[in-house]
């Protein structure tokens, strides 16, 4: 453990903190998000983002909307558990995880996710980890709304 990681751990958990892993219903904004993890540490050098979004077609078919179900709770410890997995087997400093539910709109923000490090490599590594670690590890489950009706998504490429 690093210095800086070791004077975190001591410190009591702030509002910041509590933000860094969430589930919510409601849109966030791309430039609010890293400004939060640009404010963890002024050893970042290299900042990595994936931001998925709601696209209109899917399989070669056109969608109307998804909507995004999770396991209360549960969703949010697996997303805690990749960004814990992230800083540590990664040697990043920071890592937001953000995953939108509910209905949301083609075009719409759907997942973000921020690894800050002092290097870029270690960033794109951490960044790419963790999206593919969220498909497939957390309970979030994905409703395509197509003019042919409903259907449930259950790969996850």
């Amino acid at each position: 453990m690093s210095l800086e990681q070791a004077t975190k751990a001591d410190q009591p958990a702030t509002d910041d903190d509590a933000m860094l892993v969430r589930v919510q219903r409601e849109d966030f904004s791309i430039d609010e998000e890293l400004k939060r993890v640009r404010r963890r540490s002024k050893r970042i050098g290299g900042i990595a983002m994936f931001l998925g979004t709601a696209r209109d077609r899917s399989k070669g078919k056109d969608v109307d909307g998804i909507t995004f179900e999770h396991y209360e709770g549960m969703a949010q410890k697996k997303l805690r558990e990749i960004r814990e997995r992230a800083i540590r087997e990664f040697g990043v400093i920071e890592v937001l995880v953000l995953h939108r539910y509910g209905e949301i709109a083609i075009g719409d923000n759907i997942v973000l996710i921020i690894a800050a490090a002092e290097h870029r490599a270690e960033a794109f590594r951490a960044c790419q980890w963790a999206i593919d670690e969220l498909k497939q590890i957390t309970p979030i489950w994905k409703l395509e709304h197509t003019p042919e009706g409903e259907v449930w998504v259950e790969e996850h490429p």
